[in-house]
C-alpha cells in the first residue's frame, strides 16, 4: 500500500472528515485510480474500525465518526466511480421492523454493509412487511435485513419471512437476516429467518459472504 493510501485508512480510523476528503483528493491528483483509493484505503480503514468494534475495543460512537470520514472519502469518488463503476457485491434492503422507532443499530449496519462495498437500501424504521417485500422485488434485492429492539415488535419479522416465502419472485431466492438486541440465534430458527447476527460488523461480513455465494 502506498503511503497516501495508508494516510488515508488512518485518518478514517481517527475520524478526521476533512482530511480523508483532502488525501483522497491529493491521491487522485497524483494519479491513483479511484477504484484503488476505495479498496485500499479507504475500506481497508473501516475493516480495522469493523474489527475493533467487534471487539469491543471501540464503540457506536467512534464507528459513526469513522463511517462520516468514510463518506467524505467517497463523496470525491463517487462522481469518477460511475463510468468506472465500482463492483457491486450485491445488493442488501435493510429496516427496523414495524412499530420500532429504534435506528441507530440498524444504521450502523447500513454503514459498515457499504463500507464492504454492498448497494444498501435503507427503508428507515417502523417498516411494514409489505414494503420490505415490495422493495425487495423493486431493487433485485440478494438479502432482507431486519432489525428490532423491542420484544414487542420482534414478532412481526416473521411476518417478513412468512411474505418471502410466499411470494414466488423471491422464495428461495432473496436471504432474510434479522439482529437486534432480543433477537438471538434461536427465534431466527423458530421464524425461519436465514441469518442471525449478533453485531454490525458481523452482519457485514455475513452479507457479503452470502452474496459472494449467491453470484458465484
Amino acid at each position: 500500500m502506498s503511503a497516501i493510501l495508508q494516510e488515508i485508512s488512518e485518518k478514517l480510523q481517527k475520524g478526521k472528515m476533512k482530511e480523508v476528503a483532502d488525501l483522497t483528493k491529493k491521491a487522485l491528483d497524483e494519479g491513483i485510480a479511484p477504484l484503488t483509493i476505495l479498496n485500499e484505503g479507504l475500506m481497508p480503514g473501516m475493516d480495522v474500525i469493523g474489527e475493533r468494534f467487534k471487539n469491543n475495543d471501540i464503540f457506536i460512537p467512534e464507528v459513526l465518526i469513522a463511517a462520516r470520514a468514510m463518506a467524505a472519502g467517497t463523496d470525491v469518488l463517487r462522481p469518477l466511480l460511475v463510468g468506472e463503476q465500482m463492483e457491486q457485491k450485491g445488493t442488501v434492503v435493510i429496516g427496523t421492523i414495524k412499530d420500532d422507532l429504534h435506528d441507530i443499530g440498524k444504521n450502523l449496519v447500513r454503514m459498515m454493509m457499504e463500507s464492504k462495498g454492498l448497494n444498501v437500501i435503507d427503508l428507515g424504521n417502523s417498516v411494514a412487511p409489505a414494503k420490505y417485500i415490495e422493495a425487495a422485488k423493486k431493487h433485485k434485492a440478494d438479502i432482507i435485513a431486519c432489525s428490532a429492539l423491542l420484544t414487542t415488535t420482534m414478532v412481526h419479522i416473521k411476518d417478513v419471512v412468512a411474505a418471502v416465502a410466499a411470494d414466488p419472485e423471491l422464495a428461495g431466492k432473496v436471504k432474510v437476516m434479522i439482529g437486534g438486541a432480543p433477537v438471538n440465534d434461536a427465534f431466527r430458527e423458530s421464524i425461519g429467518a436465514d441469518i442471525y447476527t449478533p453485531d454490525a460488523s458481523t452482519a457485514a461480513e455475513k452479507a457479503v459472504e452470502v452474496c459472494a455465494a449467491m453470484h458465484a
